[in-house]
C-alpha cells in the first residue's frame, strides 16, 4: 500500500500518485531540460515566464485568464527571427482513469496537446502576439506530433549553428529527453513515499 495516500502501491499508481514530488520531478526535469537545449540557438530563453494580464481582452471558451498564469518556457528566434514562442509541458500515463476513455495512444497524444491549446493558445497569440506549442509527452518515452516538430525544428538550427548533421542533432536532443524522462519514471517508481524528511531534497543532476 502507499504509505501516503493508501491506495494499492503498483507500478502505475507510483507514476501517477501525487505525493512525495515525483510527478513534478518528471515534470521538471524536461522543462529545464527544454529550455538548456534552447538555450543553444535560441535568445531570450526563460522557465516559467509569468504572462501579461488580459485586461478585458477576449479569449476563446476554456482560455486560461488568472493573472499569475505561467508557461513552462519561453524563448525567441524558434520558429522566425525575434518572434516569441511559448511551451507547456505536459507528460502523461497511458493507464491512468482520465485516459480510459481514449482508446489509442495517438488520440491521448492529441487530447492532452487540444487541451493545452484550449488553455492557453488563445492567450499567447492576442496577448503576448506570440505562438505556443504544447509539449507532450508520456511516460513510456514517446512524444506528441506538436512537440516533435518543435525539437526538430531545434535539431535544424542547433545542426546549423554548430556545422553538425542534422540527424545527429536530432538524436543528441531525443536521448537527452528520453533519458531525463526514464530516470524519473524509474525513481517515482523505487523510491519511498512516506512522511516527509527536510534533510532530504535530492537534485537530479546528483543521481547520475
Amino acid at each position: 500500500m502507499c504509505l501516503v495516500c493508501g491506495e494499492p502501491n503498483t507500478i502505475n499508481h507510483a507514476l501517477i500518485c501525487k505525493k512525495g514530488g515525483y510527478v513534478s520531478l518528471r515534470h521538471n526535469s524536461l522543462r529545464d531540460r527544454t529550455a538548456e537545449i534552447m538555450r543553444i540557438t535560441c535568445k531570450d530563453v526563460s522557465i516559467e515566464p509569468a504572462l501579461l494580464p488580459i485586461n478585458g481582452a477576449q479569449l476563446p471558451p476554456g482560455s486560461n485568464k488568472a493573472d499569475n498564469a505561467r508557461l513552462d518556457v519561453a524563448a525567441r528566434s524558434v520558429w522566425n527571427p525575434l518572434e516569441k514562442a511559448f511551451f507547456d509541458i505536459r507528460v502523461f500515463h497511458a493507464p491512468a482513469a482520465s485516459n480510459r476513455n481514449l482508446k489509442t495512444i495517438p488520440a491521448m497524444y492529441l487530447h492532452h496537446e487540444n487541451s493545452k491549446k484550449r488553455e492557453y493558445n488563445g492567450r499567447v497569440m492576442q496577448v503576448e502576439k506570440g505562438v505556443f506549442s504544447p509539449l507532450v509527452f508520456s511516460t513510456s518515452g514517446g512524444m506528441g506530433k506538436e512537440a516533435g516538430k518543435v525539437y526538430n525544428r531545434i535539431a535544424q538550427k542547433m545542426a546549423y549553428a554548430k556545422g553538425q548533421k542534422y540527424h545527429d542533432a536530432v538524436s543528441y536532443i531525443r536521448k537527452r529527453l528520453r533519458f531525463d524522462l526514464l530516470k524519473t519514471t524509474v525513481i517515482s517508481i523505487r523510491w519511498y513515499r512516506g512522511k516527509p524528511t527536510p534533510a532530504f531534497d535530492p537534485e537530479l543532476d546528483d543521481l547520475d
